[in-house]
Protein backbone atom coordinates (compact mmCIF):
# COMPACT_ATOMS: atom_id res chain seq x y z
CA UNK A 1 0.00 0.00 0.00
CA UNK A 2 1.16 3.52 -0.76
CA UNK A 3 1.97 5.77 2.19
CA UNK A 4 0.42 9.12 3.07
CA UNK A 5 2.63 12.09 3.84
CA UNK A 6 1.22 14.47 6.43
CA UNK A 7 3.05 17.78 6.31
CA UNK A 8 2.40 20.58 8.77
CA UNK A 9 3.65 24.12 8.45
CA UNK A 10 4.41 24.34 12.17
CA UNK A 11 4.42 21.96 15.10
CA UNK A 12 1.64 24.14 16.54
CA UNK A 13 -0.60 22.44 13.93
CA UNK A 14 -0.05 19.04 15.59
CA UNK A 15 -3.23 19.07 17.76
CA UNK A 16 -5.38 19.67 14.65
CA UNK A 17 -3.79 16.66 12.97
CA UNK A 18 -4.44 14.17 15.77
CA UNK A 19 -7.76 13.00 14.26
CA UNK A 20 -5.99 12.60 10.90
CA UNK A 21 -3.38 10.34 12.48
CA UNK A 22 -6.04 8.36 14.38
CA UNK A 23 -8.06 7.82 11.20
CA UNK A 24 -5.03 6.70 9.18
CA UNK A 25 -4.04 4.27 11.97
CA UNK A 26 -7.63 2.94 12.18
CA UNK A 27 -7.51 2.24 8.44
CA UNK A 28 -4.02 0.68 8.68
CA UNK A 29 -2.63 3.22 6.24
CA UNK A 30 1.09 3.83 6.67
CA UNK A 31 2.01 7.49 7.01
CA UNK A 32 4.86 9.82 7.84
CA UNK A 33 4.50 13.23 9.45
CA UNK A 34 6.92 16.12 8.89
CA UNK A 35 7.19 19.84 9.61
CA UNK A 36 8.06 21.95 6.56
CA UNK A 37 7.22 25.58 6.00
CA UNK A 38 6.39 27.02 2.60
CA UNK A 39 8.06 30.25 3.71
CA UNK A 40 10.81 29.24 6.16
CA UNK A 41 11.98 25.97 4.53
CA UNK A 42 10.84 26.24 0.90
CA UNK A 43 13.75 24.21 -0.48
CA UNK A 44 13.24 21.33 1.96
CA UNK A 45 9.46 21.34 1.40
CA UNK A 46 9.92 21.34 -2.37
CA UNK A 47 12.54 18.59 -2.26
CA UNK A 48 10.24 16.41 -0.15
CA UNK A 49 7.34 16.86 -2.57
CA UNK A 50 9.53 16.29 -5.63
CA UNK A 51 10.78 12.95 -4.26
CA UNK A 52 7.58 11.76 -2.52
CA UNK A 53 6.29 9.60 -5.37
CA UNK A 54 9.60 7.73 -5.69
CA UNK A 55 9.61 7.18 -1.91
CA UNK A 56 6.31 5.29 -2.03
CA UNK A 57 3.82 8.00 -1.14
CA UNK A 58 0.45 8.08 -2.86
CA UNK A 59 -1.09 11.23 -1.35
CA UNK A 60 0.19 14.29 0.50
CA UNK A 61 -1.86 16.02 3.19
CA UNK A 62 -0.72 19.56 4.04
CA UNK A 63 -1.94 21.51 7.07
CA UNK A 64 -1.18 25.19 7.49
CA UNK A 65 -2.71 28.31 8.95
CA UNK A 66 -2.66 32.02 8.17
CA UNK A 67 -1.12 32.53 4.70
CA UNK A 68 -1.35 28.72 4.22
CA UNK A 69 0.76 28.37 1.08
CA UNK A 70 2.10 24.95 2.07
CA UNK A 71 -0.34 22.78 0.12
CA UNK A 72 0.14 24.82 -3.03
CA UNK A 73 3.91 24.88 -2.68
CA UNK A 74 3.96 21.09 -2.36
CA UNK A 75 1.48 20.60 -5.22
CA UNK A 76 3.70 22.69 -7.48
CA UNK A 77 6.49 20.14 -7.08
CA UNK A 78 4.62 16.82 -7.47
CA UNK A 79 1.94 15.11 -9.52
CA UNK A 80 0.65 13.30 -6.42
CA UNK A 81 -2.73 14.44 -5.14
CA UNK A 82 -2.38 17.08 -2.42
CA UNK A 83 -5.08 17.67 0.18
CA UNK A 84 -4.98 20.96 2.05
CA UNK A 85 -6.22 21.42 5.61
CA UNK A 86 -6.71 25.09 6.43
CA UNK A 87 -5.84 25.56 10.10
CA UNK A 88 -7.59 27.99 12.41
CA UNK A 89 -4.52 29.88 13.62
CA UNK A 90 -5.28 33.59 13.52
CA UNK A 91 -7.76 36.30 14.42
CA UNK A 92 -9.52 35.51 11.15
CA UNK A 93 -10.64 32.10 12.53
CA UNK A 94 -9.07 30.15 9.65
CA UNK A 95 -10.84 32.00 6.84
CA UNK A 96 -7.46 33.36 5.70
CA UNK A 97 -6.03 29.83 5.55
CA UNK A 98 -9.12 28.50 3.76
CA UNK A 99 -8.92 31.15 1.04
CA UNK A 100 -5.15 30.69 0.66
CA UNK A 101 -5.54 26.94 0.30
CA UNK A 102 -8.51 26.84 -2.04
CA UNK A 103 -7.51 29.65 -4.44
CA UNK A 104 -5.01 27.72 -6.57
CA UNK A 105 -4.13 28.73 -10.12
CA UNK A 106 -5.18 26.52 -13.02
CA UNK A 107 -2.91 23.53 -13.52
CA UNK A 108 -1.88 23.09 -9.88
CA UNK A 109 -4.90 21.61 -8.06
CA UNK A 110 -5.20 21.20 -4.30
CA UNK A 111 -8.19 19.40 -2.80
CA UNK A 112 -9.31 21.31 0.28
CA UNK A 113 -11.26 20.13 3.31
CA UNK A 114 -12.95 22.21 6.00
CA UNK A 115 -11.06 24.40 8.44
CA UNK A 116 -9.37 22.01 10.92
CA UNK A 117 -10.94 19.12 8.94
CA UNK A 118 -8.12 16.64 9.39
CA UNK A 119 -10.32 13.54 9.78
CA UNK A 120 -11.89 14.21 6.38
CA UNK A 121 -8.43 14.80 4.89
CA UNK A 122 -7.42 11.32 6.07
CA UNK A 123 -10.64 9.81 4.69
CA UNK A 124 -10.20 11.57 1.34
CA UNK A 125 -6.62 10.29 1.15
CA UNK A 126 -7.93 6.80 1.94
CA UNK A 127 -10.53 7.08 -0.85
CA UNK A 128 -7.78 8.05 -3.29
CA UNK A 129 -5.65 5.08 -2.25
CA UNK A 130 -8.72 2.80 -2.40
CA UNK A 131 -8.93 3.37 -6.15
CA UNK A 132 -6.24 0.70 -6.45
CA UNK A 133 -6.80 -1.21 -3.19
CA UNK A 134 -9.97 -3.32 -2.96
CA UNK A 135 -9.38 -4.21 0.71
CA UNK A 136 -9.21 -0.54 1.69
CA UNK A 137 -12.28 0.20 -0.45
CA UNK A 138 -14.18 -2.52 1.43
CA UNK A 139 -13.11 -1.08 4.77
CA UNK A 140 -14.34 2.37 3.75
CA UNK A 141 -17.66 0.93 2.56
CA UNK A 142 -18.07 -0.85 5.92
CA UNK A 143 -17.37 2.40 7.77
CA UNK A 144 -20.11 4.12 5.76
CA UNK A 145 -22.57 1.33 6.58
CA UNK A 146 -21.67 1.64 10.28
CA UNK A 147 -22.26 5.41 10.19
CA UNK A 148 -25.62 4.88 8.53
CA UNK A 149 -26.65 2.28 11.11
CA UNK A 150 -25.63 4.58 13.97
CA UNK A 151 -27.75 7.45 12.64
CA UNK A 152 -30.75 5.19 12.02
CA UNK A 153 -30.43 3.79 15.56
CA UNK A 154 -30.50 7.33 16.96
CA UNK A 155 -33.55 8.07 14.84
CA UNK A 156 -35.31 4.95 16.12
CA UNK A 157 -34.47 5.85 19.73
CA UNK A 158 -35.82 9.38 19.35
CA UNK A 159 -39.19 9.84 20.99
CA UNK A 160 -40.78 13.21 20.57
Amino acid sequence: MKKVAVIMGSDSDLPVLESCFQTLRKLNIPYEAHVYSAHRTPDAAGAFAASAREKGFGVIIAAAGKAAHLAGALAARTVLPVIGIPVKASALEGLDALLSTVQMPGGIPVATVAINGSENAALLAAQMLALSDETLAGTLEAMRRDMEAAVLAKDAALSV
